[in-house]
């Protein structure tokens, strides 16, 4: 059916997605929850869960071809790494948590990923 001769009421395809909220504001919870964990040996696995998250975010910008984002989620999968930790304490690195937990939200929403139609 065209697009002008479609019935009053009918919604139009979609042409974007919003696929990088979710894993966006699973990380900023995340983070804000790793922040009662910060000395303790359970925030390894906050360590995981916020690297992985800032990959995946990475691939959804890279697929909106959003590349500026990239300067904030790439510092947070390095700094966040389980693997080679970098170790950081004080209030630097709770300023950190926020900071990061604030680029996952803006990422989040920001992010336009297109509807590929096949």
């Amino acid at each position: 059916m065209r697009a002008d001769r479609r019935p009053l009421g009918t919604p139009a395809e979609p042409t974007f997605s919003r696929s990088a909220l979710a894993p966006g504001l699973l990380g900023a919870i995340a983070l804000l929850a790793g922040l009662a964990l910060l000395d303790s040996d359970g925030y390894i696995v906050i360590r995981y869960v916020v690297s992985i998250l800032a990959v995946i975010m990475c691939v959804f910008v890279i697929q909106a071809k959003s590349w500026w984002w990239l300067i904030g989620l790439v510092p947070i999968a390095i700094l966040w790494n389980p693997v080679f930790v970098i170790e950081l304490h004080g209030q630097g690195w709770v300023s950190a948590q926020f900071i990061a937990a604030l680029v996952f939200i803006i990422v989040g929403v920001r992010t336009k990923v297109p509807v590929r139609h096949e």
